[in-house]
């Protein structure tokens, strides 16, 4: 008879194996984030090579199925650094052409995930209500994966999707970029004295905390049906 601890430390180590690179890269993404709050200043001398580094964070975050949520972030650090609606706007407009993959992907006529529940229920909103599930989606954690693939199944309007996306997506990233921003002023400029990585580390864990959460939704909402 097997020892239920011993089962539950294989289980754990089984689990870390098989979502090593997802944790990596969120390890990374927090160092990442934290050295950019302690040394904003001289992040905020890039100058416009900030708002480029959002566009092609979010470029590349959402063109991606491989834990996709930590671009956001990296734009709530840069929100800190950068003026959060320039922040919101450029990373929007990257963040829906990375969706463009999935769209591409339904538009040819891939069928990785038709049988999905979340696909078929996906299909039915945008049949009925198009642009509203579409800014919906975008402006939310919901899977874009899941809504980018259908929508290039059911040819919807690329253009509708790329406006509508882009207004979802910038609504989004401007409030993450927002919060970095109030947030930093917050624990800075109040009456809260924390050395500079305290402030950080706080600022993230709200953040991560959210992230993660969002994380779980969306690979909840790509699980079969049996």
């Amino acid at each position: 008879m097997s020892d239920p601890g011993e089962t539950g430390v294989k289980k754990a180590w089984y689990w870390a194996r098989k979502q090593y690179v997802s944790l990596l890269t969120l390890l990374l993404v927090l160092v990442i984030t934290i050295v950019i709050f302690i040394f904003r200043d001289k992040v905020s001398e890039l100058g416009n090579y900030g708002y480029l580094g959002a566009f092609l964070i979010s470029l590349v975050t959402n063109g991606t199925i491989i834990l996709p949520m930590p671009g956001l972030l990296l734009l709530f650090a840069l929100g800190a650094s950068f003026n959060p609606f320039l922040i919101g706007i450029a990373s929007g407009a990257g963040g829906i052409l990375g969706e463009m993959t999935g769209y591409v992907a339904g538009f040819s006529g891939g069928n990785i995930v038709s049988g999905n529940q979340a696909y078929i229920r996906t299909e039915k909103w945008v049949r009925r209500w198009g642009v509203i599930v579409v800014f919906i989606f975008s402006a939310t954690p919901l899977p874009m994966d899941v809504l980018g693939i259908v929508a290039g199944a059911l040819r919807y309007p690329v253009w509708k999707f790329l406006i509508v996306g882009w207004a979802g997506k910038s609504l989004l990233y401007t409030g993450m970029a927002l919060a970095g921003a109030w947030g930093w002023e917050m624990l800075v400029d109040g009456s809260l004295n924390l050395s500079g990585f305290w402030i950080a580390c706080a600022a993230v864990l709200g953040v991560t905390i959210f992230l993660v959460m969002a994380l779980a939704l969306e690979k909840w909402t790509w699980r079969r049906t049996r």
